[in-house]
């Protein structure tokens, strides 16, 4: 990126610095709001969603921050050319330069079709086109329409792929299970161990059974391992190799190797290479989600995204909710040392949220290479976990609330529940804990307080919190279709705000090649007689006891 190698040469970064310094140890959460009783309305934003009308509420308020705070970390963020950068990407200019290629994912929810070129040549068309096959196939499944070679209707879906092609997929059908067709089932296979695929394969009839072979290149070795097993276990009943046409599609554009496998190419759905894989649960990766929960509420989720989309774009960035939200990630990673971030939802539906949002995170920013090829000078890319509360509150929390790590946390609730239990009791227990944590976390419990409880001394600095622990709370309406996509995309633009700042390429992932390649070599090496000798001592090693082991 042209005008800094590193985030460290900007004068906003000196300036930032310089405020920490003079913050120090002076930051008191409480206190601020105890000055400052507007805090809450100067630190909180609405998102108006266009595409269902609904409100999310994004309270950054309870963050290291004060007004200049913000001021200098949106500094830092036009001087790294942060606007520029972004407005790069929605050109379809080829930001992800390690690999030649645009970054285009916001193309695929552009359901207002705004013009969108990649290399002067539009990819409306082809995103509609392909949207409009999603939307032909998933309501012939739905209905019946499409048969099996045995003329019944299909009442289970195997979604076969790995990393975006699986996780993506999964958060999203869990997610949206409310408005799922409970009469279709769902498995999703990606791991390479056998044992995925042969329980979700225990649990099929192959006579109502539709796999999506999510791969784009048709070649990645886990998902077309794990596609010729099920087309094994396929043909052992069907017997027929024309039948794989009923059961089989592609989610691909390697149209050799797809007709080669026996998927009749009009079963193909395509995606360009500007779609990456942990972006592209928008494109026909999708298909499973667009089958579960039908083809409207599929558009609905891409429009929410959208809309979302397009408040990044034009927003301000002072009052930019994504852009503050990667802020903050890079002042807490950079200048007080944090070096994880908790998600925690509180809603049982975003269970696998925040696995999706750990591939979106580390894999897009865990790199340590700038743009001008230097190593960074600071902390990039955040440990990213976390699990559903309340379930979280009875494991992990203790750690926030008395450990010794700063670990700036989004909590993430719907006002409204799809399952009212008990006249809504269920859902203000669960809200109760949404306030309480985050209150908690800030305000702490004084030695002083503790002793007014009537605890015995020894016990007084066990039952201390120091509070003053940053939290992000995040409040929508209801977790509709829009929702999510709003969500999602939050956390897609929020990366991409970080990896401007940090100068670093949050489009390309070559870290996870190496392993890649050297398992390919030491696979022909389990099937070699003898004791293995080509590695260190303790590869080779673990590779002659693994023989010994599983010799049958």
């Amino acid at each position: 990126m042209p005008g800094f190698a590193q985030a460290t040469d900007l004068s906003a970064w000196s300036s930032l610095q310089e405020h920490h310094q003079k913050l120090g140890k002076d930051i008191v959460l409480k206190e601020y709001f105890k000055n400052d009783p507007k805090r809450f309305e100067k630190f909180s934003y609405t998102f108006f969603n266009e595409a269902d009308k609904s409100e999310t509420l994004f309270d950054f308020s309870k963050n290291f921050i004060t007004e200049e705070t913000v001021e200098l970390l949106v500094k830092l963020a036009k001087q790294a050319n942060l606007e520029e950068l972004r407005d790069d990407m929605f050109a379809g200019k080829k930001i992800n330069f390690t690999e030649n290629r645009a970054v285009y994912h916001v193309a695929l929810r552009n359901v207002t079709n705004q013009p969108m070129k990649v290399d002067g040549v539009s990819v409306v068309e082809g995103v509609n086109v392909v949207l409009e096959h999603m939307k032909e196939f998933s309501e012939q499944v739905r209905s019946g329409e499409w048969k099996g070679y045995t003329g019944k209707k299909m009442n289970t879906i195997i979604n076969i792929g790995i990393g975006g092609s699986d996780l993506g997929p999964v958060m999203v059908s869990e997610a949206l299970k409310p408005y799922g067709d409970r009469s279709l089932k769902l498995h999703f296979v990606s791991n390479i161990d056998g044992t995925h695929i042969a329980e979700a394969l225990r649990d099929s009839d192959p006579e109502t059974t539709l796999f999506l072979v999510a791969s784009k290149t048709f070649t990645t070795a886990e998902t077309t391992t794990n596609a010729n097993s099920a087309k094994q276990w396929f043909l052992k009943h069907a017997k027929d190799d024309a039948a794989i046409a009923k059961h089989f599609v592609a989610l691909s554009t390697n149209e050799a190797e797809v007709t080669k496998f026996g998927i009749d190419k009009k079963n193909m759905f395509g995606f360009s290479d500007w779609v990456g894989g942990r972006y592209s649960v928008w494109s026909a990766i999708g298909l499973s989600v667009c089958l579960y929960i039908g083809y409207d509420n599929f558009h609905e989720f891409l429009a929410g995204a959208h809309a979302m989309d397009k408040h990044f774009k034009e927003t301000p960035l002072e009052k930019n909710i994504p852009v503050l939200g990667g802020l903050l990630s890079v002042w807490y990673s950079d200048f007080f040392g944090a070096q994880t971030h908790l998600v925690s939802p509180f809603d049982q539906y975003l269970h696998r949220f925040p696995a999706y949002l750990q591939q979106l995170s580390m894999e897009s920013n865990g790199k340590a290479i700038t743009r001008s090829g230097d190593y960074v000078k600071y902390t990039t890319g955040a440990i990213l976990f976390g699990e559903p509360a309340t379930n979280a509150q009875h494991s992990f929390y203790q750690l926030l609330h008395q450990g010794t790590k700063l670990i700036p946390t989004d909590f993430i609730m719907a006002a409204q529940s799809h399952n009212p239990v008990e006249n809504n009791k269920h859902q203000k227990m669960l809200a109760s804990n949404f306030f309480a944590q985050a209150e908690a976390l800030m305000v702490g419990k004084t030695p002083d307080e503790v002793k007014a409880e009537g605890a015995p001394d020894e016990l007084v600095s066990h039952k201390t919190f120091l509070g003053n622990r940053p939290t992000t709370s995040i409040l929508a309406q209801k977790i509709t279709p829009a929702t999510l996509g709003a969500l999602i995309a939050y956390y897609e633009h929020m990366t991409f705000t970080e990896g401007a700042v940090w100068n670093i390429n949050s489009f390309d992932q070559w870290g996870v090649e190496l392993g890649k390649s050297l398992a390919k070599k030491i696979l022909n090496e389990l099937d070699e007689a003898g004791e293995s000798t080509k590695h260190d001592a303790s590869t080779s090693g673990l590779i002659n006891a693994f023989k010994k082991k599983s010799a049958l």
